[in-house]
């Protein structure tokens, strides 16, 4: 299994609150959907392809729906999102990490099978879907919930 680490993210909110709502993920969609005219436009359309929902997350993709459900909790520390819908079998791992009593950093972690032809092809496409994943984490309102 190939794994795909995106940079450390600094997210400006404690892990406890951070962690609550990574595991909960229907806590963002109202609140994403009330604040989205506020967001950059870069932000606006990387939220409107993102769906939280009771048992995960939806992404649009150019491949069609991804959905992926939570499948592991280790509080406070690790979210583990494995495809639920997906012509490709994945996990989607968030490693969160305590900075101070207000900040959290976090990492992202893309794991997939993928034959040895298609790793020099799409490699570099999947670690900037881990970093941009990583990033979008960083902008999500932990705090306003």
């Amino acid at each position: 299994m190939e794994t795909y680490k995106s940079d450390i993210n600094r997210i400006n909110c404690n892990i406890g609150t951070v962690f609550a709502k990574l595991s909960n993920p229907t806590l963002f969609q109202e609140q994403i959907e009330k604040n989205i005219d506020r967001m950059p436009e870069e932000a606006r359309e990387n939220m409107r392809k993102v769906k939280f929902e009771d048992d995960g997350i939806s992404i649009e993709s150019p491949m069609g729906p991804l959905k992926m459900a939570i499948l592991e909790t280790v509080e406070p520390s690790k979210i583990v999102f494995g495809a639920a819908q997906s012509p490709v079998a994945f996990n989607l791992i968030i490693n969160l990490t305590e900075v101070d009593e207000e900040n959290t950093d976090s990492q992202t972690q893309l794991q997939l099978d993928l034959p040895i032809m298609l790793r020099a092809m799409v490699g570099g496409k999947l670690k900037d879907a881990a970093n941009m994943f990583g990033e979008m984490l960083t902008k999500l309102p932990y705090n306003e919930l």
